[in-house]
């Protein structure tokens, strides 16, 4: 796949040199959905199609219906974007420019208390660039913990506004009602920027129907189009590695220079402001996007994740967090060049140039179609509230994103300190109980009395403290785990917070080990080769004495090594051959699965051969599965 990418974006280098128009009147776009491979791409250039962009699992090209139908004839998906996209009519259920400024200025006036609006610039036609400030004492420049969330800088991206406004909406209206949001509004300072590429929605919503349209409407002083894509015009590796494109027509171009885009530039500029003291306020961004139902963290240009201005604890502060969303609303973690390569991304920018631990949402729908960017705005209010509680999640990492990785204490040290410390890992039986010792020890400062409470317990368990409050003088104190039968096996992450009395927090991190009865527990480790194409692979386990049916809360722990798992599918086969599926996606590319899966195998005896099938159903990527475990009960 990144062999693909990088051909493709050389064809575009050497074919339509810049400044050049290549798509004649007779030229249409078109997405082809399945190729994947370097023969597949020779093909599709000597059909005489013009190589645009590689994205979401798709190639997009230009080119005539006679070329499109002879690609069919080979067994291409070729959709034809005119006929697919731009004849769909628009739903007046999304947000168009307009009404998105009179929604900020509605939700202004309402909660003058806590919100204020702003303007940081304008697009390139001229239209404000609105953003709204969200926090208690929102007229002060407090000493707050600060967090950005920016939507639409892909103009079709409509539902990326939808997701910012229902944000701004949620931590207004439920101020003072919900803990979790009244405590995040009293010690974060907000910012929201619910549109930022307001003229390309505006065409791209300016008609009867949509116009599939992704960039600015920048023009040069000529008045020739120069229009850009907002998401490859940032500074920090700016054109490097064959993420973007220098061809103006193509919907990758990345500007004639960094910055070049009014747009990104306001956003830039309003970034920089944020700096007090040589010190930058922003510790979290999001950058909101459609499709695919992926978290995405830097770096986007390339693949490695310790490199120049990432180490490894600052990636897998990005991992932590960004799974720990993804866990909440279902969608895939990943860095983002697993997606894509690119390059003058805003996240790249944001981590690179300004160390703000920085993520995207790829919003739904998860699956690849010709209408994937036009979903029917029906399913607002389902795909935004499904983010509650990712970015209520989200927003507790902000005052110290190291947090997520327990090392708060080497990276936001407190004047009066301590330190939380429990043993690294725990095992418990299913309707068992495990204790530990836990003692916090001053580190800095005055004495402390620091309150206990836990986290990441699986469910039905419980935890309960010799003492819920305890002094930082290094004393021991027990922690006791109880399970219950019906706890789901597995691996968990227990937080264990401590918050004293002066108000530093500090964690510690156990892996809780739950177990279940040896005899309804199987591995097979044996490595197993996934063929590249139509042929699956098998893979099986033999519960000989388990007895009974399984739970309704089996699980599965898999972990497959595989280079593109966009169209890799899993399923669970029982010994009566039910099937039961695990992994099924044909949405965004990214690469290995590991994972624990939980089943309702209730219906199901336990005893017999069970079964892993994986069928990778499109050749061009290799991989294998490593290692699964079935556990009954």
């Amino acid at each position: 796949m990144r062999l693909l990418l990088a051909l493709a974006l050389a064809v575009v280098a050497v074919a339509t040199p810049a400044g050049v128009a290549t798509a004649q009147p007779e030229h249409r776009s078109y997405a082809i959905r399945n190729v994947k491979t370097l023969e597949q791409d020779e093909a599709v250039r000597k059909a005489g199609m013009e190589v645009d962009y590689f994205e979401h699992g798709i190639l997009y090209v230009k080119g005539k219906p006679e070329q499109a139908s002879a690609l069919r004839k080979q067994g291409f998906k070729v959709d034809d974007l005119s006929l697919t996209v731009a004849a769909t009519p628009v739903d007046p259920g999304y947000t168009d420019f307009a009404e998105m400024a009179a929604e900020v200025n509605r939700i202004a006036g309402a909660f003058p208390a806590l919100v204020s609006k702003s303007v940081i610039g304008q697009s390139f036609e001229g239209r404000d660039l609105h953003m709204l400030k969200i926090s208690d004492n929102v007229g002060t420049d407090e000493d707050e913990p600060e967090m950005l969330f920016t939507a639409n800088q892909h103009a079709r991206e409509h539902l990326t506004v939808e997701m910012a406004l229902a944000l701004a909406n949620l931590l207004t209206t439920q101020y003072g009602v919900d803990p979790k949001i009244t405590e995040i509004v009293n010690t974060r300072e907000i910012w929201i920027i619910p549109m930022v590429n307001p003229d390309g929605v505006t065409h791209d919503l300016g008609g009867a129907n949509y116009q599939h349209w992704r960039k600015n409407r920048q023009r040069d002083a000529a008045s020739n189009p120069l229009f850009t894509d907002l998401n490859r015009n940032w500074a920090y590796k700016w054109g490097c590695c064959g993420g973007s494109s220098g061809s103006k027509s193509s919907d990758t171009y990345r500007g004639p220079s960094a910055f070049s885009a009014p747009e990104a530039k306001a956003v830039k500029d309003f970034v920089l402001t944020r700096r007090v003291g040589g010190v930058q306020q922003i510790k979290l961004a999001l950058d909101i996007h459609t499709f695919s139902e992926l978290v995405l963290w830097p770096f986007g240009y390339t693949t490695s994740t310790v490199v120049s201005g990432m180490t490894a604890d600052q990636y897998n502060v990005h991992k932590a967090i960004g799974t720990e969303m993804a866990l909440s609303n279902g969608y895939w973690p990943a860095q983002a060049s697993g997606l894509y390569i690119t390059d003058g991304s805003i996240d790249d920018w944001l981590w690179g140039d300004q160390k703000i631990f920085s993520f995207t949402f790829e919003m739904f729908p998860k699956e690849s179609n010709p209408l994937e960017f036009y979903p029917p705005a029906s399913v607002i209010p389902v795909e935004t509230s499904r983010n509650r509680d990712a970015l209520v999640r989200f927003a507790t990492w902000a005052d110290c994103p190291y947090r997520s990785i327990g090392k708060e204490a080497a990276n936001c040290p407190a004047a009066n300190d301590y330190s939380l410390t429990a043993p690294a890992t725990a095992t418990v039986a299913q309707g068992g109980n495990t204790s530990f010792s836990l003692s916090a020890a001053k580190t800095a400062g005055a004495d402390q009395l620091v309150s206990l409470s836990a986290t990441g317990m699986p469910a039905g368990a419980t935890v309960g403290f010799s003492s819920f409050s305890v002094p930082t003088d290094g004393s021991a104190h027990t922690v006791t785990i109880n399970t219950t039968a019906a706890t789901t096996q597995g691996t968990y992450t227990v937080v264990i917070t401590g918050v004293g009395s002066a108000g530093t927090v500090r964690t510690t991190r156990v892996t809780l080990t739950v177990t279940g009865k040896p005899e309804c527990t199987a591995t097979n480790g044996t490595d197993l080769s996934i063929p590249d194409g139509t042929s699956k692979a098998t893979s099986t386990v033999t519960i000989a004495s388990c007895g009974g049916n399984g739970h309704t809360t089996a699980t599965v722990q898999l972990k497959v090594v595989h280079s593109y798992i966009g169209d890799l599918r899993v399923n669970l086969i029982s010994p009566s051959g039910t099937t039961f599926a695990l992994h099924d996606r044909n949405g965004g590319p990214v690469n290995n699965i590991d994972r624990l899966y939980t089943l309702d195998l209730s219906g199901e005896a336990a005893d017999g051969v069970w079964k892993l099938d994986l069928l990778d159903g499109v050749s061009g990527d290799s991989g294998k599965l490593d290692t699964w475990t079935l556990t009954l009960r």
